[in-house]
């Protein structure tokens, strides 16, 4: 079985929304996850966590995220 992937992606810097698609009896339903992007030596990985310099930039990928499920839903 493939992996999901999720439907749509928003970045802005290291800041990212990643939005999935879940099927419900009453239809579509989409969920978000928030995370922030960072190099760790030669890997790229991904926090959950914020520092005060990410929080405008996370309100506005998650500003973003809503403006394309509430078009697309």
């Amino acid at each position: 079985m493939p992996k999901q992937q999720p439907i749509h992606e928003i970045r802005i810097g290291s800041i990212k929304a990643t939005i999935w698609a879940n099927n419900s009896d009453n239809g579509v339903r989409h969920n978000v996850n928030l995370s922030r992007l960072y190099k760790d030596g030669d890997q790229w990985k991904q926090s959950e966590s914020f520092g005060s310099s990410d929080l405008l930039l996370v309100a506005k990928v998650a500003d973003l995220a809503h403006t394309w499920v509430f078009q697309n839903g």
